[in-house]
């Protein structure tokens, strides 16, 4: 056992984080946190960490055991240069037999320069040196504080696969999906001051919560039906004889004094949109340039009102910056960017807004809008905050007292309160808790407008995007169609070279650049297979109708089931060869 904890409370400002709940972690465990914003998963790696102590309760570790903790807002040294700052707890030996290995990896986490100072750094990048710090660090156990926060892409995958190779105990809050499902075979949920374990990753995690919930609702349904039948028995008894089974009432006032499990609660969010006209957002051989590096090249792009656009590239390659373009934050060196008359746009920014913390959290709320106008009707400032779990008594709270990802979700609210009609939306998962992400996504999907997301979250990219946008060297935008799935799948097959060998042995036989193109039959079948796709489904929604009529009559009904499934094997194998045929045709347009 590596550490353990029992009976553990937290009470924090006077709200109860954990109360009662016991861990353990034992080495191979690689364990995900996961809970609303605000719930104690930062205390409570803390408290693992012992960086403070718990109001009651034990954690136990073994004295020999190393532990190396990230927080999620690590203090450094501003005066020390980076190397400085990662050996700042080492002694001089240690650093010598390990700097190749720390300048390594701060390469991989795009910090390249070791002797700037850290007082110099951006958060995103005094984060990645704190990350390197920890992970340098020889150690038994890994507690880690949001550690994909501020990483792109590539520097998740990697620290992806460092983890999954990790031997020893690893406790991580993280809100990446990917991340936990490729990392953790544990995930805790802290859920009402309780911690509930699951032996699971991030997908068999919501099976396993789904399977609770369904056998915490079948108890309540035998409680209930038992209380009727209990509460029968007592009123005829009282009508009837002036004695009763005293054990019978007993059983029957401890089963009516039991809770009933409580739901979880939905943060809902209601599309609220000002209308938006034809013209939206023109953007004409834009191009921007900071201390003579070019980091946006002549782009230009008229954005759609269905746009889902997802924005990557490596950290720095101006991908805010495009944002900032956009919304009119900055001023293009080259080109223009026109804005239509009615857009409204709202900004969700990778920093924030400076939030006043003595100021209460309705009253900051109230000061953007009293009400808002949603397709469920008019709903009030109150309503709207109860809708993202800030229930009464968080309301009347000083904004100081949320935790940071409360304070994140207040922003995203404080957008939503203004009815935009475009969303810009720079690192958006950033500090929202898995359950806010799922109903921001659902949210999305029926915004009225335009939504444009720079993220690394991968996940968020695949549920969001019908475009990616990546930001490349000298301020090049590539366009790719289809979600980040699609876009890494595309960059492989454009960057995976044939086998030398083998092109050496077939320079003689064959020309080097031969064009992909259809033959004949894939050029016909190109044309007719829409049309034909079509027609299956035409197909399909007149057997369901007739299987709808056909009533008692079970021989036509066998006969319309078997049809159905002959049409639906069909239409399946259309809509693969119709997917081939379009990405062949994307490679051939490609080569133009």
């Amino acid at each position: 056992m590596l550490i353990s904890t029992e009976r553990l409370s937290i009470n924090f400002g006077g709200r109860q984080l954990l109360e009662d709940v016991n861990f353990y972690l034992n080495e191979g465990d690689r364990v995900g946190v996961i809970g609303v914003n605000g719930t104690g998963k930062s205390t409570f790696l803390r408290v693992l960490a012992r960086v403070i102590e718990p109001d009651s309760g034990t954690v136990r570790r073994d004295p020999n055991v190393q532990v190396s903790f990230l927080s999620q807002n690590p203090e450094l040294d501003d005066g020390a240069t980076v190397l400085e700052q990662v050996f700042l707890s080492f002694p001089k030996e240690f650093r010598a037999l390990n700097e190749y290995e720390a300048v390594s990896m701060l390469t991989r986490l795009g910090i390249s320069d070791t002797e700037q100072k850290i007082g110099t750094l951006s958060g995103g990048q005094r984060k990645r040196v704190a990350l390197a710090a920890a992970l340098i660090h020889p150690a038994d156990v890994l507690i880690l504080d949001e550690p994909t926060n501020h990483l792109d892409a590539e520097m998740v995958s990697w620290l992806e696969e460092r983890l999954r190779r990790w031997t020893g105990g690893l406790v991580m809050v993280t809100h990446d999906r990917y991340f936990l499902e490729r990392v953790a075979n544990r995930i805790t949920e802290v859920d009402r001051a309780k911690l509930y374990h699951y032996e699971a990753n991030y997908s068999k995690y919501l099976e396993l919560k789904e399977q609770r919930a369904e056998i915490a609702q079948a108890g309540e349904r035998k409680r209930q039906a038992i209380l009727k039948v209990e509460r029968e028995w007592i009123m005829r008894g009282c009508r009837a004889r002036s004695t009763k089974s005293r054990d019978r009432i007993e059983r029957y006032e401890a089963l009516k004094d039991q809770d009933a499990p409580e739901a979880d609660e939905a943060v809902r969010l209601s599309a609220a949109a000002s209308r938006l006209g034809k013209k939206i957002i023109e953007l004409d051989d834009v191009s921007k340039a900071f201390d003579g590096k070019t980091v946006l090249s002549h782009f230009s792009y008229g954005v759609l009102r269905d746009d889902r656009i997802g924005i990557v590239g490596r950290n720095g390659a101006g991908k805010s910056t495009l944002l900032n373009l956009i919304a009119g934050r900055l001023e293009p060196d080259g080109g223009s960017v026109d804005v239509g008359a009615t857009v409204r746009i709202g900004f969700f920014s990778q920093e924030g807004r400076e939030l006043d913390l003595n100021q209460r959290v309705y009253d900051f709320i109230r000061g953007i809008s009293d009400e808002v106008k949603t397709e469920e009707g008019t709903l009030s400032a109150k309503d709207m905050m109860e809708r993202f779990l800030f229930p009464p008594e968080l309301q009347s709270v000083p904004v100081g007292r949320l935790s940071g990802g409360e304070r994140r979700r207040l922003y995203l609210l404080s957008i939503l309160m203004s009815a935009p009609n475009v969303l810009l939306l720079d690192e958006p998962t950033n500090d929202l808790d898995v359950t806010t992400l799922s109903i921001l996504e659902d949210y999305l999907d029926t915004f009225p407008g335009p939504v444009l997301a720079v993220s690394h979250d991968r996940f968020f990219l695949d549920r969001l995007s019908g475009q990616i946008f990546a930001v490349g060297e000298e301020g090049r935008v590539e366009r790719y169609t289809g979600n980040w799935s699609d876009y890494t799948r595309k960059r492989q097959e454009a960057e995976r070279p044939a086998a030398p060998e083998k092109a050496d042995r077939e320079d003689s036989r064959r020309p080097r650049e031969k064009k992909l193109k259809f033959t004949f039959k894939e050029q016909r079948e190109f044309e007719s297979i829409d049309g034909e796709i079509a027609a299956l489904e035409e197909e399909l929604k007149a057997v369901a109708t007739e299987m709808g009529d056909c009533g008692s009559d079970y021989v036509k009904l066998q006969a319309l089931t078997g049809r159905q499934e002959t049409v639906q094997a069909t239409l399946e194998e259309k809509t693969e060869r119709w997917m081939y045929l379009n990405e062949l045709k994307e490679r051939i347009d490609a080569q133009e």
